[in-house]
């Protein structure tokens, strides 16, 4: 019926059926079959016609006065929702973990916006558990499982936490885990329980920690300080051990690996905008050493 109603406006500010067939890019018997639709289903006849064109019926202009405003909205409101959706110029709001988003992502970030001038990144780095939908997030990067059924989930990979040490004082500590118990450690909060794999033999520590934070910044910080020894994420850790600051620690052991995936409303269509971050941000993960893709 909106289509019909749509005609109908048309033809009534026309005064013609030829007039809104031009106005439409239709025919003038699409527009007349509309029109005539549009009578038979509202049960009345909507205009006077003679050679000199259509005039309103007191039906017609009743209808007309009613539903030109609303349909001349529906309009604006859908050509904004195309625009919204299908135009790469326009707001981007994207929720990262803190720990993925500032720090590894930091040359991503970069590059995207180097690339994609005419999107307006909003970043919200978040604790992981920050729920996606009460935030309003486009597309949202998140650790770890998620049980959202509201939300479509895109598992991209995996990052490995890993043992580390400040260099400086990498000789003090051991070779053999039984010996982790009795040294000083460090926790963030996310990785206070170690539980470590080799890839045969799967173990976990009930440590006491010397230090814990809510912070994984705080802990690198501790351990770059040579406060002892820390499971951290590989991604935050991996040019730290590359330029020689950290060393890693029992290097055949490793937590488990935690699950990095891409969620966005089920209710909401991915934008343009947000389809051009998740192939941008797979591309870059691609090329990252601290990142295992999915195959």
């Amino acid at each position: 019926m909106l289509d019909n109603l749509k005609v109908f406006i048309s033809a009534a500010e026309q005064s013609s059926l030829t007039g809104a067939a031009s106005e439409l890019g239709m025919t003038i018997a699409t527009v007349s079959r509309r029109v005539h639709e549009l009578e038979q289903q509202l049960r009345c006849e909507l205009f006077h016609r003679s050679n000199r064109g259509l005039t309103l019926t007191p039906s017609g202009q009743a209808y007309y006065e009613e539903t030109a405003d609303f349909i001349y909205e529906l309009d604006l409101r859908l050509v904004n929702l195309d625009k919204s959706l299908n135009s790469l110029e326009g707001e981007l709001r994207v929720m990262a973990p803190t720990n993925i988003g500032s720090g590894p992502l930091d040359e991503f970030w970069s590059q995207f916006v180097t690339d994609n001038d005419s999107i307006s990144l909003n970043i919200l780095l978040s604790d992981p558990n920050d729920d996606v939908i009460s935030n309003q997030v486009d597309i949202a990067i998140r650790s770890g499982p998620q049980q959202n059924s509201s939300l479509i989930q895109k598992k991209l990979g995996t990052i490995t936490p890993v043992l580390v040490v400040s260099a400086a004082v990498a000789d003090r500590f051991p070779n053999d885990l039984n010996q982790l118990d009795c040294l000083p450690s460090i926790a963030a909060s996310l990785f206070s329980e170690w539980r470590l794999t080799n890839g045969e033999e799967e173990r976990l520590l009930n440590k006491k920690h010397s230090h814990i934070s809510n912070d994984m910044t705080m802990t690198l910080n501790l351990v770059k300080a040579g406060a002892g020894i820390a499971l951290l994420p590989l991604s935050m850790v991996y040019q730290e051990i590359e330029s020689g600051e950290l060393a890693r620690v029992l290097p055949d052991w490793s937590g488990i690996p935690r699950e990095i995936s891409l969620l966005w409303p089920q209710k909401r269509t991915l934008s343009a905008r947000a389809k051009t971050f998740r192939e941008a941000l797979i591309e870059f993960l691609k090329a990252q050493p601290w990142f295992t893709m999915h195959a």
